[in-house]
């Protein structure tokens, strides 16, 4: 497993622009997909984007499609997520996840990740 630290959460207007990072420890970050999920309020943990190893896959869920873009750079062991036209509906608990050593390229699934940040929050006002 590695560590890892969320930043650039925070508060917007609808329409606005923000973008995560995640930075992860250790010397295995280019070995792991990433991800990113999110927890509204009161409703399950959702997958929101994903990134394989080398960066050369992407892939997003539907209502985020055109809007958010996952990036990373291996070295500096961090992964991003700029997400742009911000809806009220995007407010949640943003978590970043690592997928394990080599492990599967299944990216929607949270059963694919063994590391997961604490989280950092967004809310878009109307």
């Amino acid at each position: 497993q590695v560590q890892l630290v969320e930043s650039g959460g925070g508060l917007v207007q609808a329409g606005g622009s923000l973008r995560l990072s995640c930075a992860a420890s250790g010397r295995t970050f280019s070995t792991r997909n990433m991800g990113w999920f999110r927890q509204a309020l009161g409703q399950e943990r959702e997958f929101v984007a994903a990134i394989s190893r080398s960066g050369g896959i992407t892939y997003y869920t539907d209502s985020v499609k055109g809007r958010f873009t996952i990036s990373r750079d291996n070295a500096k062991n961090t992964v991003y997520l700029q997400m742009n036209s911000l809806k009220p509906e995007d407010t949640a608990v943003y978590y970043c996840a690592a997928g394990r050593v080599f492990g599967s390229a299944v990216l929607d699934s949270d059963s694919t990740y063994d590391s997961w940040g604490q989280g950092t929050q967004v809310t878009v006002s109307s």
